[in-house]
């Protein structure tokens, strides 16, 4: 029997990121720039009021003395000893957008809006509050530094700095980044294809009702939800007939068009018998007991002439998502150019006994909390051993995190400290 980490080892070796590929800039969310995106101008582009305003030369209103009841801020020069009152011609307004360039005479105000280019000779805002707010003529109630409230071309950027790196995330800032130094495509590393099918004689899609013996394709759906969790674009193929001519025609063209294949029903019984020896022609693949729980029978090889990674897994719905959250999710998350593959584990205590089986690596599922006094994690076990109910797909979705158990322990006990990935947050 092998090991988890074993097994997990060989998964790995097989990941392959796809080839990167340029994508405008509204698609590249959540994909790992795959580039460095050097900037070719200066952000801002020129030198504009972070307010609105009055430009002013701050030497003009520096010996302002402060009116009692003009607003208090840090930017405003208190320092100043003068005792007089000042009051500035304005030239006119200067909207945001404005193309025509201005110069500011000694002595004068030019009304700005946040975002309009600053006149020549002009250092400062002068914030509407420090003013009376005039219209040809303005009252200064207060003094402000040179410099303040303005943001100076190339503050953000200047050219030839690195706006986004390779292998960074893009998020909503980078996407804003790349847009304000004018790039419409970036080149990402794309999301890997994923291809999911289901196989056994039992199974019928939801559109239909279950006859005598049937039961309804919930893998396909289960598997291809957690795939676009993990980063995959998927395909969910649905549920495929053994036939062997029928079954290898569709895994050659799934394997052709997508990065890595999952069919689920193909370990166990006399269906998963004909898919291996149909997949046994097109490439290499093992089917094996991994010491873990549940789940512990599944398959793994490369087929097609681009060793294309397939995975085989149990029919049990809950069997089969533990075995995808184990060894497909981090073989995707590595073709998505991440670092970190796994999950965040966190040790939290266990609230009740929690039973395995020794001599498998249990990932039994769990509701995580954390005590809000001494902000400790405290785990709740939602099932205990295979034999028990782990089979039960409702606790699987009441769960927010994996418990996991060491292969050596077949109980841990109230009080004891466990290991504990967490899932996707819901809602």
């Amino acid at each position: 029997m092998r090991s988890v980490e074993e097994q997990q080892a060989r998964v790995s070796a097989a990941a392959v990121a796809p080839r990167p590929v340029r994508v405008a800039i509204a698609e590249a969310q959540g994909l790992m720039c795959a580039e460095e995106v050097v900037t070719e101008r200066p952000l801002p582009g020129f030198d504009q009021a972070a307010i609105d305003g009055y430009a002013v030369r701050s030497v003009d209103v520096l010996g302002v003395t402060p009116i009692t009841g003009a607003d208090d801020n840090e930017d405003a020069d208190d320092a100043s000893n003068g005792d007089q009152q000042v009051s500035l011609p304005v030239m006119g307004t200067i909207e945001a957008g404005t193309r025509t360039p201005s110069r500011l005479q000694p002595r004068q105000a030019a009304r700005v809006q946040t975002g309009a280019p600053m006149p020549t000779l002009a250092d400062a805002v002068l914030p509407l509050r420090w003013t009376d707010g005039g219209q040809s003529r303005v009252r200064v109630l207060r003094p402000v530094r040179s410099g303040a409230y303005v943001r100076r071309t190339g503050d953000d950027v200047q050219p030839g700095d690195v706006a986004v790196r390779a292998g960074t995330i893009i998020g909503p800032a980078q996407v804003g980044l790349l847009a304000a130094v004018g790039r419409e495509r970036v080149l990402v590393h794309p999301r890997p294809r994923l291809s999911v099918m289901s196989v056994g004689g039992e199974l019928v899609d939801i559109s239909r009702t279950p006859g005598n013996g049937q039961v309804y394709d919930v893998n396909s759906y289960a598997l291809a939800a957690a795939g676009r969790d993990a980063g995959a674009e998927v395909n969910r193929v649905g549920i495929v007939d053994t036939d062997p001519k029928e079954l290898r025609d569709v895994v050659e063209g799934q394997v052709n068009r997508a990065e890595v294949l999952v069919i689920a029903g193909a370990v166990g019984g006399a269906a998963a018998e004909s898919v291996r020896t149909v997949l046994a022609e097109i490439g290499e693949m093992e089917v094996t007991r991994i010491a873990m729980h549940p789940g512990s029978v599944q398959g793994f090889g490369q087929l097609g002439s681009d060793g294309v990674p397939v995975f085989l897994l149990p029919a049990n719905p809950v069997s089969a998502l533990v075995v995808f959250e184990v060894m497909v999710r981090p073989l995707i998350r590595l073709s998505l150019g991440k670092r970190q593959p796994m999950r965040r584990v966190v040790q939290a205590r266990a609230l009740s006994p929690i039973t395995s089986v020794a001599g498998r690596k249990g990932y039994l599922r769990g509701q995580l909390m954390r005590d809000q006094d001494t902000g400790e994690y405290l785990v709740q076990a939602l099932g205990g051993a295979p034999g028990a109910s782990s089979h039960l797909l409702a606790t699987l979705a009441e769960a927010n995190c994996l418990v996991m158990i060491p292969s050596e322990a077949d109980e841990i006990r109230t009080g004891e400290i466990v290991d504990v990935a967490f899932l996707a947050q819901r809602g």
